[in-house]
């Protein structure tokens, strides 16, 4: 009654009211969540299809281009992509390998097709123009012939061969060990991570406005280039000095982290390469997070040739 008079009974209806909205949100939020992360899955799964995908039509138009010239009829056995867990298993059986002499196992880094080691080209022979196709890899063999691959790791190490008792596969060339700052740089994207193995631990990122396309009328041509190049300088400016606050003194000397790596156009990396210790080309896009995601993924990624 007194609620009533006080007018307390209709805002108790309305705040129940809106309480029940809010619940209904929510679960609406939620669900949308879930349909995000179920998207995002389907989406590097597909991704990933498509790899393998494009890795067999490229095996499969260059045996159409040997078959149709002079180069001997030889092929890989086996062309796949590792990343992850996968790769960790693939290497872990490698370097449980040993020999009882000191000269069973040969490991090499063959950098380009143009610096195929003697050592390499004594043991495949007729199999070497592989090794050439396969540069830049690790090429791994084993003196009984059970054992032959070549594996393209993400970080170049610097040129090497020889025969051991076991192989040579050191962990940073194929996964990000220690700290490692991460980051992607496009022409309107950055995005910069920190990471801790496999985890990231630090994130920053931004995009900036930059024209695409010249409409007609207004601008020149001339004009419209000149403020899209603007524009550009501007962001990359941003996107350097925000490297540089990770990098500082120098990742290579102790920075924010053990190594920068750093991946994007191949047309504004030049802005960036004394900030990094390893770049590389990325056609990562999104929102600067995303870009990062599927970058880092990316580039961390090794193509396995079985020779």
């Amino acid at each position: 009654m007194i609620d009533r008079l006080l007018g307390r009974a209709e805002l108790k209806e309305q705040i129940a009211e809106l309480e029940e909205a809010n619940r209904h949100l929510e679960r609406r939020a939620e669900a949308e969540e879930e349909r995000r992360s179920d998207a995002v899955a389907d989406r590097q799964r597909a991704e990933e299809r498509v790899n393998e995908l494009e890795h067999r039509i490229e095996s499969l138009e260059e045996r159409l281009e040997r078959a149709g010239g002079d180069e001997a009829a030889v092929d890989f056995r086996r062309v796949s992509n590792a990343r992850g867990a996968r790769l960790d298993d693939a290497l872990d059986r490698l370097r449980a390998m040993e020999s009882d002499g000191p000269e069973g196992l040969l490991t090499a880094f063959v950098p380009d097709a143009n610096a195929v080691p003697e050592s390499v080209s004594d043991w495949f022979g007729d199999r070497t123009p592989l090794i050439r196709r396969a540069a830049p890899a690790v090429v791994l063999a084993d003196d009984t012939g059970a054992v032959s691959v070549a594996i393209t790791p993400p970080v170049e190490p610097a040129a090497f061969d020889g025969w051991d008792d076991e192989f040579r596969l050191d962990p940073s060339w194929f996964r990000p060990t220690g700290r490692v700052v991460f980051a992607v740089v496009r022409s309107d994207t950055f995005a910069l991570g920190v990471y801790e193995g496999n985890e990231r631990v630090a994130f920053e990122g931004f995009t900036s406005e930059v024209k695409s396309a010249h409409s007609k009328g207004g601008f020149s041509q001339g004009r419209f280039e000149r403020r899209r190049e603007g524009q550009i300088d501007d962001h990359l400016d941003d996107a350097v000095e925000t490297l540089a606050e990770y990098t500082e003194n120098g990742s290579v000397n102790g920075g924010d982290g053990d190594r920068t790596i750093v991946v994007g156009e191949r047309s504004v990396l030049g802005r960036v390469r004394e900030h990094a210790d390893v770049t590389d080309v990325s056609d990562a896009t999104g929102s600067p997070k995303e870009a990062l995601d599927d970058a880092f993924r990316d580039f961390w990624t090794a193509r396995i040739h079985a020779v």
